[in-house]
């Protein structure tokens, strides 16, 4: 375990908040059948205020709400593992708290970047190569000619 496991861990639950949920289901099945575990927190929506900042460095202030569905689960080993999701779906929040719980585990921390991280990380990082490449098309290089006469 590295010294510091919470930038990993953070990349890891940003990985799978991006994944759909039938992408998180897959991987987990390829684990096998899911150790023994119990939801400390059933899977609940509800609101959250989002807030922004103008510029991103001026003060503060409430943007609007955005529905949120959270999820805890716990590993018979100890491990709590959490998922916060945008939006209604209990499943995929359910999935990600399982994630997080397993990746925490020092058993199964290497099946799971395998099988579930590393397939969803390598999808979604060919799908943002393919939308660089789209909008690279579209970039016009703008010049201005300075006339003889304007100097």
């Amino acid at each position: 375990m590295t010294a510091n496991p919470q930038p990993d861990r953070r990349a890891a639950m940003a990985v799978l908040a991006q994944a759909p949920a039938q992408e998180i289901a897959a991987g987990l099945a390829a684990l096998g059948p899911a150790p023994a575990h119990d939801e400390v927190r059933p899977a609940e929506t509800g609101l959250v205020m989002v807030r922004g900042r103008v510029g991103g460095e001026g003060a503060p202030f409430n943007l609007g709400e955005a529905t949120v569905t959270r999820c805890a689960v716990q590993l018979a080993t100890g491990e709590i593992g959490f998922g916060y999701v945008l939006g209604r779906d209990r499943a995929k929040a359910r999935l990600a708290a399982l994630c997080d719980a397993l990746w925490q585990s020092d058993t199964y921390r290497g099946a799971v970047e395998r099988d579930v991280l590393s397939p969803i990380r390598a999808r979604q990082q060919d799908r943002q190569a393919r939308a660089r490449a789209e909008t690279a098309a579209t970039k016009v290089d703008f010049f201005t000619l300075v006339r003889g006469d304007n100097a």
